[in-house]
């Protein structure tokens, strides 16, 4: 059995100070994904015992960025999408394994008032068309912050955040659409009624006291891989970041 993890961490460093590799050694993934990393090259040690590790920067400092440990040396590594507007804010890693390939991105978020809500769209169409170029040659997993609460159940106020960034009726039809294309919301899969299960919350207003949250992070799997999905686990007890580690058991 397999076990996948990934975090937003928004900023490693800052994570670390919190105690992100106490989680990091007890949890002992296969392949943990991160997110928001916030680094540049050279500031942070690369190595980890046991694992291969991959990073991929954003070029303005202190922003965006994914990192992937995995056990297992994957027969082939790229970074971005091959798309030259997506590709400076370090957001895509995939790694190619015999019989799947295996992705970590963090989806650009449409920010405040929306503004960027245009570019999300082609982000959206540009990333789903990059899935499913890979899914024709093998099985796809993508995993990580993918900026969107896709139901209403998928959040606490669902009524109070139709017009906010991560919940507008565009990035949830392009979440159905990605679903659509041949895709599996892991987690809804084994746990589709299951409610009050969030994966991120807003530092203010004490939300995570409160489990005014958001579930925006996840794993999708392509159809031709269900079978091998054993279970989905979101791990709100874990701290050192406004997102907590979520979980993927693969056979």
């Amino acid at each position: 059995m397999n076990k996948f993890i990934s975090w937003n961490v928004n900023g490693l460093r800052a994570a670390v100070e919190k105690g992100f590799w106490d989680f990091f050694e007890r949890i002992d993934a296969d392949l943990f994904c991160l997110q928001e990393i916030k680094l540049s090259e050279g500031q942070f040690d690369k190595e980890r015992s046991g694992y291969h590790v991959y990073w991929n920067y954003a070029e303005k400092k202190g922003y965006s960025g994914t990192a992937i440990f995995s056990k297992e040396e994957p027969l082939s590594v790229s970074y971005g999408i091959g798309i030259e507007e997506h590709d400076h804010e370090g957001r895509v890693i995939t790694l190619e394994f015999e019989d799947y390939y295996f992705i970590t991105c963090y989806t650009p978020n449409s920010q405040n008032e929306l503004a960027r809500l245009d570019y999300r769209m082609k982000w959206e169409d540009d990333f789903r068309e990059y899935l499913l170029t890979l899914n024709k040659k093998k099985g796809v997993i993508v995993c990580g912050d993918l900026n969107v609460a896709h139901q209403e159940i998928d959040l606490k106020n669902p009524k109070t955040n139709r017009r906010n960034a991560g919940f507008t009726d565009e990035e949830r039809g392009k979440m159905t659409e990605l679903l659509n294309s041949g895709f599996i919301d892991s987690f809804r899969y084994f746990y589709p009624n299951q409610e009050q299960i969030y994966s991120w919350w807003s530092y203010r207003f004490k939300a995570r006291e409160k489990n005014a949250g958001w579930r925006i992070d996840y794993f999708l799997v392509s159809q031709d891989l269900k079978e091998r999905m054993k279970d989905a686990k979101i791990h709100t007890d874990i701290y050192g970041s406004d997102h907590c580690p979520i979980e993927l058991d693969f056979d």
